[in-house]
């Protein structure tokens, strides 16, 4: 194609009528119409090629006036400038450079494969357009319609009356149903109110179960760490204290020393200086509040006053102010140079003596307790060594404070109630009527007395002892009543008897197949302790081990001897014992222990 518009170009540029005869001979050929291509396949003679389409082509210069005698020559620059009507009337520029601008022919359109397609219409608003399904033919799909805000609105409303409609509220049943029709819609009915109702009483009941939780002063709930430390603890049971109240005790053993060392320095113990350092100790908040729990707890630990004109040096207070003082308290006899001392042991004795009151404390709570039980217990509180099973020692409530010494009132009024009295007869009727009910109202919230922990109130008899003899019930409660006070008013040392011997016939097997393997009838006794502490699931040390073997040869010494030879000991065991006869003995006596 390319060929074929060059050999255009070049048969319209040509002006002369024939074509001069080349150097070398040779037939001449007789130069084409203006216009009409010349082609090289016309010197073989053979028929022209059928015309090509109309396309894009390079402008001929046949329109160009031939100019005599340059035909055969090459022209110069000048001479083609100086041509009339070149390069100006198509706009072209002139040269002898066959890159010319293609130009569409202006007789004919663009041919109707280069036809451009419609303009496609713009997509509606909300749609979107994919190229793959559009050349696929597959439907674009649509996004929802936004809802406007006002139908948001409305739709919002109608939801919350749909829920805030009451159950109970049930469409009528028609009138013109069958009688059958209208007996199963009204067992629907009384179904749906039965639920309706069902599930009102369990709500009910779930917010009387989480009411009485632990709660804080605040009326927060107290953390985890706090309601079950005492089941936290890794100590033995006993008459272990709430976690506020070790926290008192630990408060007031800062207390203590600081007030020590400032009472054996001579200073004045103000509340300030005392905060300050239990605070800086404990990294706990320290208030008035607790100094009344402390005084409440331990009435003779400190001589509490008002005064003023206290060197404050910086401290934010007017020298003029009253300040809180606390003094101990001590003996004639506690004195060091004339003056009184508060010395070490001192410190001591009164940390006991604040421990003591502590317990007591929670005794009371604890006999409380005790008698709200079904049958009620009592416990002397001199034999009593732990807390009931099912005594909650972290929910008992805290301390109320005792009254502090507050400072003298210099005619100030604070209340509902003075201002009343003050200024009677200068108000107005209403305003003596609103002040007279606050004050009532103030003295009601003020006589409030302190919660005593409640015992648990007696459990009906459940279904699944309908048919029990209500005696036989009786005595079993009585019996667990007694196995539960034998257990508080356990001593320690039989505690620990007991767990040695609730371990004695798992060790009776191990030590029976150390000797078996030993293949000896007797053995030190260093030796068979080390051998059993090895043995041994539970992991001891040689001396408790020891003293686990000393009471086998003291509940079967027909069976384990412990002999005394020079300076070594040594122990023997019968092999030849029935090892299940030795198992049944020490589980018996185990019994017969817990039971005492």
């Amino acid at each position: 194609m390319a060929q074929l518009r060059l050999t255009d170009f070049f048969g319209r540029a040509k002006a002369a009528a024939t074509v001069p005869a080349k150097r070398g001979g040779g037939p001449r050929l007789k130069a084409a119409p203006g216009g009409a291509p010349v082609h090289r396949e016309a010197e073989d003679g053979a028929p022209p090629p059928p015309p090509l389409p109309a396309s894009p082509r390079t402008p001929s210069r046949g329109a160009v006036p031939a100019v005599p005698g340059l035909a055969g020559r090459k022209r110069s620059r000048r001479e083609m400038e100086a041509e009339p009507g070149t390069g100006t009337g198509t706009g072209e520029r002139g040269g002898k450079s066959a890159r010319k601008r293609l130009e569409l022919p202006r007789d004919a359109g663009p041919p109707p494969a280069a036809a451009s397609p419609p303009p496609a219409e713009p997509p509606p608003v909300g749609r979107t357009r994919s190229p793959s399904r559009e050349q696929d033919g597959g439907a674009v799909p649509r996004k929802a319609p936004r809802l406007e805000p006002e139908d948001l609105a409305a739709l919002r409303s109608r939801l919350q009356r749909m829920k805030m409609k009451a159950p109970s509220q049930l469409p009528p049943i028609p009138a013109g149903a069958g009688a059958e029709l209208r007996g199963h819609l009204e067992t629907l009915r009384g179904l749906e109110l039965r639920l309706h109702n069902k599930a009102a009483a369990s709500g009910a009941q779930a917010q009387e179960t989480t009411a009485p939780a632990a709660t804080g002063d605040g009326g927060q709930k107290l953390p985890a760490y706090q309601r079950f430390h005492t089941l936290a603890q890794d100590q033995p049971p006993g008459l272990t204290l709430p976690y506020k109240y070790k926290v008192l005790a630990e408060m007031f053993r800062s207390v203590d020393t600081i007030a020590g060392m400032l009472f054996n320095r001579a200073e004045t113990i103000t509340f300030a200086k005392v905060k300050q350092g239990v605070q800086d100790m404990m990294r706990k908040q320290f208030e008035e509040r607790h100094v009344g729990q402390i005084k409440a707890v331990y009435p003779t630990s400190y001589r509490l006053r008002q005064e003023k004109n206290i060197p404050t040096f910086g401290s934010g207070v007017k020298k003029s102010d009253y300040q809180l003082t606390l003094e101990p308290v001590l003996g004639e006899d506690e004195k060091l140079c004339g003056r009184p001392h508060l010395s070490a042991s001192r410190l001591l004795e009164r940390r006991r003596e604040f421990n003591r009151s502590l317990v007591n404390i929670v005794k009371q709570h604890h006999a409380a307790f005790l008698a709200g039980l079904t049958p009620p217990m009592v416990v002397p509180e001199d034999k009593l060594t732990r807390w009931h099973p099912r005594f909650n020692v972290d929910e008992v409530p805290d301390i109320s404070p005792a009254e502090l010494p507050r400072p003298p009132q210099e005619e100030r009024i604070t209340t509902a109630q003075e201002l009343l009295s003050t200024a009677r007869g200068m108000m107005i009727p209403k305003m003596e009527k609103a002040l007279a009910n606050l004050a009532l109202r103030t003295a009601e919230a003020g006589a409030g007395e302190p919660v005593v922990s409640k015992a648990p109130s007696p459990a009906s008899t459940s279904s699944a002892l309908k048919g029990v003899s209500q005696e036989l019930l009786e005595r079993i409660r009585a019996k667990e009543a007694r196995k539960l006070q034998a257990l508080m008013t356990r001593d320690p040392g039989q505690e620990e008897r007991l767990a040695l011997l609730g371990r004695l016939p798992a060790m009776a097997r191990v030590l029976r197949n150390i000797f078996v393997a030993e293949k000896k009838p007797a053995l030190p006794l260093e030796v068979a302790c080390a051998r059993m502490a090895e043995s041994f699931p539970t992991q001891m040390t040689a001396g408790e081990m020891e003293k686990h073997l000393r009471l086998f040869a003291e509940l079967l010494p027909d069976w384990v001897g412990i002999h005394a030879i020079r300076t070594d000991t040594y122990i023997k065991l019968d092999k030849n014992k029935d090892l299940g006869l030795v198992v049944e003995r020490l589980t018996k006596v185990a019994k017969e222990a817990e039971a005492l």
